[in-house]
């Protein structure tokens, strides 16, 4: 897999085989993992002096509504594209304008592998010592860090 700005100030990503079309789709699966709500759980963060009833019952159901449009979004992407090229070689396109959206699915699939894993700092994760899923897990949050980092390079700035 390759990933790579393009002159419009996006990114594309291009898959080679039906593996990166696997790896790619599994961002869904990362972000939607569980019953994790990464709106509740930002919520609950929040002290009742600070006002908590109202970000409960304001802030929210607003978050995960956003939440939920992000990973829909690059769900329609990642499938769209899988689709289309028939699970080999192919594209798919990240403009400037969905750059947001792909970043907050990316944290929210990477947030739920740390809920999940707590691996902490990547220089503390010992390879040997992981079973291959939860190698697995760590390589692709790794991946989607690495991916971020390219949408806030080059497409977010």
């Amino acid at each position: 897999m390759k990933v790579a700005p393009t002159l419009e100030g996006g990114l594309r990503i291009d898959a080679e085989d039906l593996g990166d079309w696997e790896i790619l789709h599994a961002i869904l699966h990362d972000a939607r993992r569980g019953d994790a709500d990464l709106a509740g759980n930002l919520g609950a963060l929040i002290s009742e002096e600070a006002g908590a009833e109202d970000w409960r019952d304001f802030v929210v159901p607003d978050l995960r509504e956003e939440f939920g449009d992000q990973i829909s979004k690059v769900a329609r992407d990642i499938e769209g594209a899988m689709e289309q090229s028939g699970g080999e070689a192919g594209s798919i396109w990240i403009s400037k304008a969905d750059g947001f959206i792909w970043y907050g699915a990316l944290n929210q699939a990477r947030l739920a592998i740390e809920d999940l894993h707590h691996f902490g700092p990547s220089e503390d994760v010992s390879m040997e010592d992981l079973h291959p899923a939860r190698r697995s897990a760590f390589f692709r949050s790794q991946f989607y860090l690495a991916i971020q980092s390219m949408l806030l390079d080059h497409v977010m700035r």
